[in-house]
């Protein structure tokens, strides 16, 4: 079987690169669920007094929540129909030619 270049083959490369985006944001999902708590835990070891931990766990979640709207695509229904909406444009004016 053989697999078909890019070019002829766009759906393979969506699914692709759709793929790759996944297992970057699970990546960074599973380095956070690791870190943080190692983080908590030095942080009550050596300075219970002061939460320092908190804040890298604050923004890195923000990361995170950002990285997941931009993965599982919410709000990105408009992208879809603007390339859609484009293609067909240009398919028109090839046409006309």
């Amino acid at each position: 079987m053989e697999i078909l270049s890019n070019k002829e083959n766009p759906a393979y490369d969506k699914a692709r690169r759709r793929v790759k985006e996944l297992k970057e944001f699970y990546g960074n999902l599973t380095s956070y669920c690791l870190v943080i708590p190692f983080l908590a835990a030095l942080n009550l070891l050596t300075a219970p007094g002061y939460l320092w931990f908190l804040w890298p766990m604050l923004g890195w979640g923000i990361g995170i929540a950002f990285h997941a709207v931009n993965v599982f695509g919410l709000g990105k229904s408009w992208e879809e129909k603007k390339i859609k909406e484009l293609m067909e444009e240009e398919k028109g004016k090839i046409k006309t030619l």
